[in-house]
């Protein structure tokens, strides 16, 4: 019976000697795991921080967007109120009106629906390209039929 016991008793040591070494990590593998850690809780921060740019951005745009449509409406429509008047004097003055002039009025309409149609297609890529170009266009619209009426006036 004393060497059955003493069996057990060597069995169950090298057993519990086994698990502690081999359950046991040294200090540099715990630093290891711990400095896995911190990179990977960096990486997280850095990813969240870009996240919350590009979210911040995207809500700047669609804020941006939105008062130069408004804008954009509101001189699109003078610009049409302007050109409906044109006609109408055009046509009240009863003279004969040069050709020039009426294709001026034409093209300035023709660029006044292409603005819109322009405006209303834009898809939220290039912001900063569409909206350069956009009110360079718009700009260049309204001097044209400041210019127009400027010289029907002469």
């Amino acid at each position: 019976m004393n060497k059955s016991i003493l069996f057990y008793l060597m069995v169950a040591t090298t057993l519990f000697t086994s698990t502690l070494f081999t359950a046991c990590q040294t200090s540099a593998d715990k630093a290891d795991k711990a400095q896995d850690k911190v990179q990977a809780a960096k990486q997280e921060l850095v990813d969240a921080e870009k996240k919350s740019a590009e979210a911040a951005q995207k809500a700047a745009y669609a804020e941006e967007w939105r008062i130069l449509k408004a804008e954009s409406e509101l001189t699109i429509k003078d610009t049409e109120k302007q050109i409906a008047d044109l006609k109408a004097k055009m046509k009240k003055s009863g003279k004969t009106v040069d050709a020039m002039y009426t294709k001026s009025i034409d093209d300035l309409e023709a660029k006044n629906t292409a603005l819109r149609t322009r405006m209303n297609n834009y898809d939220n890529s290039n912001w900063d390209s569409f909206k350069r170009e956009f009110n360079h266009d718009m700009q260049e619209l309204g001097a044209a039929l400041k210019d127009l009426t400027v010289n029907n006036k002469k």
